[in-house]
């Protein structure tokens, strides 16, 4: 079978693959200016003899599928997404691990940067639903991370509903994202773990997602606009929940 692959646009986001997992750069291609930039890159793909070579920028974003390439494009294998079992659950649970959950997140954009901010604040796992209408880790979501995805695990769980009450048993409490109808205070007891929800942008978290939740958070507003963007929303949240505990 053919390995999955996947493009990695930008520096920053390249160096951060090639300092987590320099095997699995394929090959690589990037302009002058960046080339004087990465030779100990060029160095370790000449020792495991794969490609790396200079090119113009149209090249460059031939192979990226995109003009905003950043100057240098890495092809690497794509990751495998695993379903977060009991066994995951209990240890993110002993440890406290903050988590975020994406219930069909449709526009990779919005899971990059969702992705970016999770990685910023030390959130370091991400579920994601797999589903079709989810959208995966690929070369958009990875270009907006800007070298977060190589920062947080991201996982697929095929039954969303369940994985929620397995978290809650471990002593987790699940928040929702609610675009209205939910207390504006997300304050969480100090002595458990929190799980954050967000929904699809257009249909919200699936009804019987919520109903497994321990309870909804609404961001306050003035009502000028119905809601926020998901990856705005999602980063306010995760701060009120994930950042202010973590930066005391």
């Amino acid at each position: 079978m053919k390995t999955k692959e996947l493009t990695i646009c930008g520096l920053a986001a390249v160096r951060a693959r090639f300092e987590s997992d320099a095997a699995s750069i394929l090959r690589l291609f990037f302009d002058a200016p960046t080339g004087r930039k990465i030779g100990a890159m060029c160095k370790a793909l000449a020792a495991a003899r794969k490609v790396y070579r200079c090119v113009e920028s149209a090249e460059l974003a031939k192979v990226a599928g995109s003009i905003h390439h950043g100057g240098i494009v890495a092809v690497v294998s794509a990751p495998a997404l695993k379903n977060p079992g009991l066994a995951e659950v209990k240890a993110w649970a002993a440890q406290r691990q903050p988590l975020l959950i994406l219930d069909r997140i449709g526009n990779a954009h919005n899971l990059g940067a969702l992705v970016r901010t999770a990685a910023h604040l030390g959130v370091d796992h991400i579920v994601i639903t797999d589903s079709p209408e989810s959208a995966r880790p690929n070369d958009a979501a990875y270009r907006v991370a800007e070298g977060g995805m190589e920062r947080v695990t991201v996982w697929a769980a095929r039954d969303l509903v369940r994985l929620v009450g397995d978290l809650r048993a471990a002593g987790y409490v699940v928040v929702a994202a609610a675009p209205r109808g939910g207390h504006p205070q997300s304050a969480r007891a100090p002595d458990q773990a929190a799980a954050l929800v967000m929904g699809n942008e257009e249909h919200g978290i699936a009804p019987k997602v919520v109903a497994a939740c321990t309870r909804q958070v609404t961001i306050p507003g003035t009502g000028a606009v119905e809601s926020l963007n998901v990856s705005v929303a999602g980063a306010i949240l995760m701060w009120e929940l994930f950042g202010k505990s973590s930066s005391q």
